[in-house]
């Protein structure tokens, strides 16, 4: 297992959850919740920076079937953007179900996803850097595959 922080992101159409690990990869916290809009790369980044991060992971929202979507051309698109601006490894992992895990989680504590809603999503980054975590604990190679500067941008589209 490799040391250093991550910083797992979950893309939304309006809100970027922002969670990290320790520095041993152990374990997963949130951090917040960044507007997705003008500055939202570059407050990703300055996350990055601030906890001297290994690398990002960015949630790949997949089908159930494993097929893309309009979120997974969205996410890979983002990653893309982050990667271009940054020397730091940008990640995609799959993401199948994170947001319903939140909710669940969020619902079990109490919490009505109403009141919930930019909590849900670091939960979700929550998991998508835990689940992260696992991955390489469990194979012993970085999880995912690396996310190419601009990849998934396409103009006409």
């Amino acid at each position: 297992m490799r040391l250093g922080v991550r910083i797992g992101v979950d893309v939304g159409t309006v809100r970027i959850g922002v969670a990290r690990s320790d520095p041993h990869g152990l374990l997963a916290t949130p951090v917040e919740t960044v507007p997705r809009g003008t500055g939202d790369v570059e407050r990703i980044l300055a996350i990055a920076a601030e906890l001297d991060a290994i690398e990002i992971i960015v949630g790949l929202p997949l089908a159930l079937s494993g097929a893309h979507t309009a979120s997974t051309r969205d996410a890979t698109e983002f990653a893309g953007r982050v990667a271009s601006a940054t020397a730091t490894p940008v990640r995609l992992v799959d993401e199948r179900l994170t947001t319903v895990s939140a909710q669940a989680a969020l619902r079990g504590s109490g919490r009505s996803s109403r009141n919930s809603r930019s909590v849900v999503d670091q939960v979700a980054a929550v998991i998508i850097v835990q689940h992260a975590l696992d991955l390489e604990r469990n194979t012993a190679n970085p999880p995912g595959e690396i996310a190419h500067p601009n990849e998934g941008h396409h103009d006409g589209e």
